[in-house]
């Protein structure tokens, strides 16, 4: 039966093509640069001659997947501008603009009829996403009159290259194949495609493949794959940026969502041989409304069946991934109601064909080529792949993907409408019932952020205007993305039990990584009368209380006290700022400053003014002077170091301080071997790197040098954000001697998380070394933290026990009679062997033993993890996480988590800001 069914399909679809021509010099070329059969699904044949639109193989001369050819993203763009010219079935329109100044263009492609009513189609979305404007109406007259909006994602991720090149022989099927499975789509939905999300990134990595990798012959013989940035600033982790929102590429996804509400989107990867179908082994996030959970299974198992049908081998669904953080770039569709897809399908970065071992690969336990039953069709060990295969395979698979939704539109709108009403339904009947961000905060500028940040992901919030709790702001969550609200507002509980390591961070509770004070609430206690939706963005503007001619700032380690003392310094010469070394009590104000508050002299009421505008922190006025111990602000030169190999967390940094308004110089290993640092810098930062001490001294190996990372005519897209004749060898002990010179010199030498291993190891913090605690596994969780010396300038305006985010980075510690280094600890308890020891003293006959009641219960500790998951935290608990190692004149901080991690965790940067404005008080 199934194969008369088989054989029944192929021949309708045969008779459908006979009133075109098909392309027989593009089959020919797709199977010569396919090299197997196997690999070679049916449904990416058959391209048909089309007298006004040109192919491909017209267009450039070359089809797509063809060995060694390759297209920059101006070339990309020109294809599809050729096709808006030829085709009525397709538009183009720029959705946004990267870092460097390329558009970032969106492609729409339906039939006539629906192009000419996109606006139509674009409101109809929109209502359904929001039931509350559907009350009184009747819904099922709105599905029938809608139509899916699918969405394909491409090259986010440049070294993934073959996305952005099929997505341009995709389109030219769309809008001009009669066949019925391509005809069914082009008249049901709307498919959108976004062919270059990263065009920074995909040129620079064109560039490097025409520059270097072509010649390579061998796919594992260690060469980089990839170029030293994508982005201006971040790399790998532009697909981490859901929840901050800060980069280009995110920016625009998130607008194109807002404007299309797409049903479905699918990001288009490579990592995973053959091709993995995303839905994850779990656990999946708490909020995630089980109807999407339930499509992800689905839609995964259509596409698997769809391509065992045209007897591709190697594809498989659930083995790789969780389904537990929401901050991926495409989890906007399962954030905001929709469906949110990715596949993993497996490149060469770039279009060569090499062979490659499978053998090693493992995921979820089972090797990559034993057959499960989720992986059907094994691939052998062993595979010649092209990047032909590539393309046929993502190409076969997003076919599949886009049928299902032209002949299941009505179901998948449904389901849509039916998640926004889910959850206005539990924001009704469930409880929290609110989330109140009280007026009175901390740092009543990052309140005002983290209300932008809600905005941002389409959270309704309201303010009060009136009433008692006049200034608060209070998210409602009888809304259409409460369970995202809860999602992001709430401590994470992942399990411990879970059979496989989560796939990234497992906490993201937005008070806690920005320092705002968030309560739920049961039951609204406001008269709705006195709330009043926020239309815009709002900024904290500070005030200036009291009187007299002194202004002072009670320092609660706001986030832009450092970027304002720089830019007080660049408006005012004779201005300075001193900071309180102790507690003090000031005529006229009625709080005693906290140690590390600052008075400001020098300044005029204006610039006063505009410190608390700019800068969003309130100043006291004082008529007289604290007189305690005290030292003046110096701005410090600020030097970020970058490695060549491993640019992703220097990316952050670099675009953190760029957002503070904190001056920096950019310098790499070049600069180190030149030496002179203590001349040009006080203050060296050095991000979170991967890999071990031998990586951050030797980088990439020699033997593939040099290696020029410059921009010339023939590659304009290198050489930025900075620039090198040779990125081999890294510093070299010449280039670490360098760097120890200038701390014994009397500079500063910062170092974040996993760097801070380096630098025990290379020698330049001899007092530091590596603690190992094999059983501990800490993903990304919020923890409890203690002060050791809590009167350091590092921890000014934090109280004792603290809250911060800590991931995997590895553990240091000192010899006991160093443990004064240790500035802060993880947990609230001492390790044993820091306890005070109260038992008899041999020798010393006086000396009374401490003994402790039987009665007495003891004392409960603070519990270590307040959002995520620890195992085995209490191989942790004791443990340092920042140390203050004296070296020579100067010093390394050395923290063993990041603070700097992704522009997530606000709260924790001032330790970091503390560091640097104190930097000659440490």
């Amino acid at each position: 039966m199934k194969k008369i069914y088989y054989t029944l399909s192929l021949g309708l679809w045969a008779l459908s093509l006979q009133a075109q021509v098909i392309d027989e010099a593009y089959n020919q070329k797709i199977k010569e640069f396919t090299t197997d059969t196997k690999f070679l699904p049916s449904s990416v044949l058959n391209l048909p001659i089309d007298a006004k639109v040109p192919s491909p193989l017209k267009h450039f001369g070359a089809i797509i997947g063809a060995e060694g050819v390759l297209h920059r993203t101006s070339e990309i763009y020109g294809y599809f501008q050729k096709l808006t010219e030829t085709s009525p079935h397709i538009t183009m329109q720029q959705a946004g603009i990267s870092e460097e100044g390329r558009p970032m263009n969106l492609i729409a492609i339906g039939s006539k009829e629906t192009l000419k009513k996109l606006e139509h189609y674009k409101k109809q979305l929109a209502l359904l996403a929001d039931p509350r404007k559907l009350v009184g109406q009747d819904v099922s007259k709105i599905l029938v009159d809608s139509k899916v909006v699918y969405y394909l994602n491409g090259g986010m991720h440049s070294p993934e290259m073959g996305s952005p090149e099929m997505l341009m022989e995709l389109a030219y099927r769309l809008v001009t194949s009669q066949a019925p499975d391509i005809k069914a789509i082009r008249e049901n939905i709307i498919v959108l495609i976004n062919p270059v999300s990263e065009p920074d990134g995909w040129d620079k990595q064109v560039e490097w493949y025409y520059r270097y990798s072509k010649a390579r012959k061998s796919y594992d013989d260690g060469f980089p794959k990839s170029p030293p940035y994508w982005g201006k600033y971040t790399y790998h982790d532009n697909n981490r940026d859901g929840l901050q929102i800060s980069q280009a590429i995110t920016k625009t996804i998130y607008k194109i969502y807002y404007d299309w509400h797409p049903i479905a989107m699918l990001d288009l990867h490579e990592s995973v041989p053959l091709l993995y179908i995303s839905t994850g082994t779990g656990p999946y996030n708490e909020t995630i409304d089980p109807i999407t959970i339930g499509e992800w299974q689905v839609m995964a198992d259509h596409d698997m069946t769809s391509l065992a049908t045209q007897g591709l081998p190697g594809a498989f669904n659930w083995a790789f991934y969780d389904g537990w953080y929401p901050g991926y770039g495409i989890w906007v569709a399962n954030n905001h109601n929709s469906i949110g897809r990715f596949y993993e399908t497996f490149g060469n970065a770039g279009a060569n064909t090499y062979l490659r071992d499978l053998s090693n690969q493992k995921y979820a336990g089972d090797a990559v080529t034993s057959k499960e039953w989720y992986r059907p069709y094994p691939a052998t060990e062993k595979v010649n792949w092209s990047f032909r295969n590539n393309i046929n395979y993502m190409q076969a698979g997003v076919i599949a993907s886009l049928s299902y939704a032209a002949t299941n539109g009505q179901l998948l709108l449904k389901n849509f409408y039916q998640k926004s009403l889910n959850n206005i339904k539990k924001g009704i009947e469930e409880t929290p019932r609110a989330f109140v961000i009280p007026k009175n905060q901390r740092d009543p500028a990052m309140a005002a952020y983290l209300v932008n940040q809600l905005r941002g992901q389409g959270i309704e919030i309201h303010k009060a205007e009136s009433g008692a709790n006049q200034g608060d702001y209070v998210v409602l969550l009888n809304q259409p993305y409460r369970n995202l609200a809860v999602s992001l507002l709430t401590k994470q509980n992942y399990p411990k039990e879970a059979k496989f390591p989560p796939y990234d961070d497992i906490a993201w509770m937005l008070g806690y990584l920005y320092g705002v004070t968030v309560t739920p609430q049961d039951t609204i206690k406001y008269q709705l009368s006195d709330l009043k939706m926020v239309a815009n963005d709002v900024k904290y503007v500070g005030e200036i209380k009291g009187e007299g001619g002194n202004y002072v700032l009670p320092y609660k380690a706001q986030n832009t006290v450092l970027p304002a003392i720089y830019w007080l310094y660049s408006q005012n010469k004779d201005a300075k700022a001193v900071v309180l070394d102790a507690k003090a009590t000031v005529e006229g104000l009625k709080d005693t400053l906290a140690a590390g508050s600052i008075v400001f002299k020098g300044i005029t009421a204006e610039q006063a003014k505009q410190l608390t505008a700019q800068f969003g922190f309130d100043l006291q006025l004082s008529k007289t002077l604290p007189t305690v111990k005290q030292h003046e602000i110096v701005a410090p030169r600020v030097a970020i170091y970058h490695s060549w190999y491993n640019t992703q967390d220097e990316g952050w940094a670099r675009y953190t301080f760029e957002q503070r308004g904190i001056p920096y110089t950019s310098i790499h290993k070049d600069m180190l071997k030149a030496g002179d640092l203590r001349k040009k810098f006080d203050v060296i930062l050095m991000p979170r790197m991967r890999g071990g001490v031998s990586d951050f001294i030797h980088e990439i190996d020699p033997k593939f040098g040099p290696l020029a990372y410059t921009k010339t005519n023939e590659f304009p897209s290198h050489g930025t954000p900075d620039s090198t004749p040779d990125m081999t060898g890294g510093p070299g002990f010449e280039g670490v001697e360098q760097l120890k010179k200038f701390v014994e010199a009397g500079g500063v030498l910062i170092t974040l998380d996993n760097t801070s291993m380096m630098i025990a190891e290379a020698g330049i913090a001899r007092d530091l070394k590596v603690y190992n605690a094999p059983t501990l596994f800490h993903p990304g969780s919020v923890v409890q933290v203690k002060a050791r010396q809590k009167e350091h300038p590092i921890l000014y305006g934090y109280p004792e026990v603290f809250y911060l985010f800590k991931g995997m980075g590895p553990l240091l510690q000192t010899e006991k009679r160093d443990r004064d280094m240790m500035l802060l600890q993880y947990g609230t308890k001492l390790l044993k062997e820091d306890e005070e020891y109260k038992g008899p003293i041999m020798g010393m006959p006086d000396k009374k033993v401490v003994k402790t009641p039987d009665n007495q219960t003891p004392k409960k500790e603070d519990p270590y993890v307040l959002s995520g998951m620890v195992r085995n935290e209490q191989t942790i608990i004791g443990h340092g996480g920042i140390f203050n190692v004296p070296v020579g004149q100067g010093r390394v901080i050395a923290f063993t988590f990041d603070p700097l991690h992704r522009f997530l965790n606000h709260h924790d940067a001032p330790l970091l800001w503390n560091a640097i404005i104190n930097w000659n008080h440490l």
